[in-house]
């Protein structure tokens, strides 16, 4: 949501003549797509077993905690580590969101946390509907910010906060000069998209 209106600002001031198809896949498919060929450019996370695909870094995102508003977890400023056990957790799918998963399962075990999913939310968009129907907690990146109805909450975890990682990936052997021209641009982009989400 901030780093796509940058791209787009920057092709269409450049390059109007250019023709854009975007598609909203999963990380890991992403990668399928760049290793393959059929894909440019990506902003996803750095995925494992991705030969030939580079990734260059755009930020550090912080994990949150969400929850229902009326949640009694909701009425903290920060969450505890500690705050999470016996919680109704909603997990992330090990396949669809990998890099996401392992960051919050090696959290859980730096903080002697045993937590098992009572539910796992195969996207975003399931995960906030498991929330808002089942009570329980989630623990997703800072930019599902974004897309929450009024009855969740999130909360940033005190401490040592689980981080995922947002990238651009590509494949080094492209050599679209359109690919070659927006790498290019990085800082730009960056500039922009840190100045639409002020941080």
């Amino acid at each position: 949501m901030d780093w796509l209106p940058a791209v787009m600002g920057i092709l269409r001031s450049k390059l109007p003549s250019t023709e854009i198809t975007i598609h909203s896949e999963d990380s890991p498919d992403l990668a399928a797509g760049l290793v393959r060929g059929k894909i440019d450019l990506a902003f996803m996370r750095p995925e494992k077993h991705s030969p030939g695909v580079q990734f260059k870094l755009l930020r550090h995102d912080p994990v949150l905690v969400f929850m229902p508003r009326d949640h009694p977890l909701a009425a903290r400023s920060a969450i505890r580590p500690e705050d999470l056990a016996g919680q109704p957790y909603i997990g992330v799918s090990p396949v669809r969101a990998p890099t996401l998963r392992t960051a919050i399962e090696d959290f859980f075990k730096r903080n002697g946390l045993t937590i098992k999913p009572a539910h796992q939310a195969e996207n975003l968009a399931m995960a906030i509907s498991l929330i808002a129907s089942t009570g329980g907690i989630s623990l997703l990146p800072l930019y599902a910010q974004n897309l929450l109805p009024k009855t969740i909450a999130s909360r940033p975890i005190q401490g040592a906060a689980p981080m995922v990682d947002l990238v651009i990936g590509y494949n080094e052997a492209n050599s679209s000069p359109l690919l070659k021209f927006l790498l290019s641009k990085l800082e730009a982009i960056k500039f922009q998209a840190s100045s639409r989400d002020g941080r």
